[in-house]
């Protein structure tokens, strides 16, 4: 049975594109009203418009949540623009792949700052007001979704410190989920494999090489179907919690 939701609030970061942009739509349409996060506030602003002329509500939020502050200061606004918050879907992240010996620490550095200290930062701001969102909502359950990879399962050859920060996310959120299920908060992790989105542009020409050449007979996924998955976990009835679904393309073998 697929709920709606309508009369709650979602957070989305890294909405500025992919699969953070798709989602935000798809919540939306489920009658949520969303914020969006992102650096790229020309991009959420174009989203903000979308959703709202096809009759959802949105709010742009321009943020590096990497910076001291930001997440904090980004689940605040969300609070005090919709006076509650529902849903996070912790969905910004970077994959800077190649080598170990003699990689450039600043991209190691960028990897561990957004895929795991922001993804801190916002669930440890954002979870007081889930907890009070699932003892007072008329649905009565909340929603913590981490978007990791299919690199959190398997380590590959060049991808160390990515698998490093995907395996990390995995661990944090079953033990977290373990912490709060009690209290009617659901903690999710989406694991993609190749998906069609702007991921791939921020790496070396080398790295990007070696994929696309493992990926060159793979049929890739569209940020909208991580969307669907994303949504049908957060309209799940109370009783049911979808605590982590993995998602290839039908031809990725690892």
């Amino acid at each position: 049975m697929t709920e709606r939701l309508d009369g709650t609030v979602a957070l989305v970061t890294g909405a500025s594109s992919g699969i953070g942009e798709a989602t935000a739509r798809q919540l939306a349409e489920a009658g949520a009203s969303v914020a969006v996060l992102a650096r790229r506030v020309d991009r959420l602003d174009a989203l903000v418009a979308e959703i709202g002329a096809a009759g959802g509500t949105a709010l742009a939020i321009e943020s590096d949540v990497t910076a001291d502050g930001e997440a904090a200061a980004a689940v605040a606004q969300t609070v005090e623009h919709f006076g509650r918050l529902d849903t996070l879907v912790n969905n910004a992240g970077v994959m800077l792949l190649g080598p170990i010996v003699d990689a450039p620490v600043s991209d190691w550095d960028r990897m561990v700052a957004l895929n795991v200290q922001a993804l801190l930062a916002c669930t440890h701001a954002a979870l007081p007001h889930l907890l009070r969102a699932a003892e007072d909502s008329p649905r009565r359950v909340a929603d913590l979704v981490n978007i990791s990879s299919v690199a959190g399962r398997v380590p590959r050859l060049g991808s160390g410190v990515y698998n490093l920060t995907k395996h990390g996310i995995g661990a944090f959120s079953e033990s977290l989920r373990q912490e709060v299920t009690g209290r009617s908060v659901r903690v999710s992790l989406v694991e993609p494999g190749a998906v069609a989105t702007e991921l791939a542009t921020h790496l070396s020409e080398g790295a990007r090489a070696v994929l696309e050449q493992r990926m060159a007979t793979v049929e890739r996924l569209q940020a909208t179907d991580i969307a669907d998955a994303i949504s049908f976990i957060v309209t799940r009835p109370r009783h049911m919690a979808v605590n982590e679904i993995l998602i290839r393309p039908t031809d990725q073998e690892g």
